[in-house]
């Protein structure tokens, strides 16, 4: 892990007028690392406001396609330099959740943003996540999935319908998220980043070559608007996506 620059005084980041995030209605439930929060949550992580992008890793890059190491610093500076770089990162592509290695990080850490099927928004990072088996659900649903390691493209996939996932926060402290609907997807498939798996490694041959041309195809769109959020929201660019 690299050392982070200086820090600068936290910014007041707003999402550009197109983004998702700029049209999150008032009064939806928040809970940020398992915790219903009491108050109005901001349209962005508050740990964004730091952050800066990083480039996003893309299908066979060889850092996707190994397990992650465990985290054993915790409260570090250079730690929470990360998850603000990785909220802000996931943002400004439009994403409901980042793993570490997607911005070149072998390190089991994860960020999310996203929404549940009841309507309710989850928020927070976890650190060496586990999938609780005994504690999630059986039952699989069919929903379509992408992945901002695999831009522009989608597919069906099925997934359990309920996740509990444990792990620690930046600081070490125990954390337990539960989630259901696409939220629960969500944790999936983020765990799954982090034991080196690609959501297109689960698909059968001939829809895997479809995804991949999807995105070959729609790469260099989807790259330059992520360079145009960045660009109208002022913040410092360190992908190197031209």
């Amino acid at each position: 892990m690299t050392e982070p620059a200086a820090a600068s005084p936290a910014r007041s980041l707003v999402p550009p007028p197109d983004s998702v995030r700029a049209r999150i209605p008032a009064g939806v439930p928040v809970y940020v690392r398992g915790e219903r929060f009491e108050g109005e949550y901001p349209p962005l992580a508050p740990e964004a406001a730091r952050g800066r992008m990083l480039r996003v890793t893309e299908a066979g890059e060889e850092v996707l396609a190994r397990r992650c190491a465990g985290a054993t610093d915790f409260g570090t500076p250079e730690l929470a330099q990360l998850v603000a770089d990785m909220f802000l990162t996931m943002y400004l592509a439009e994403g409901a959740g980042l793993a570490a290695n997607q911005v070149d990080v072998d390190l089991r850490l994860f960020v999310y943003d996203c929404f549940d099927d009841e309507g309710a928004r989850h928020v927070g990072h976890v650190l060496n996540p586990v999938i609780d088996e005994a504690a999630s659900g059986r039952a699989l649903v069919d929903d379509v999935e992408g992945c901002l390691s695999v831009p522009g493209a989608q597919h069906e996939l099925p997934r359990a319908d309920r996740t509990v996932v444990r792990g620690v926060d930046l600081d070490g402290r125990p954390v337990t998220i539960e989630g259901t609907g696409y939220f629960a997807r969500c944790l999936q498939h983020e765990t799954d980043h982090l034991n080196g798996i690609l959501y297109v490694d689960r698909l059968a041959r001939r829809a895997r070559r479809t995804v991949l041309t999807d995105m070959a195809e729609a790469r260099a769109t989807v790259l330059a608007e992520r360079r145009a959020r960045a660009a109208a929201m002022g913040v410092e660019d360190l992908s190197g996506e031209r």
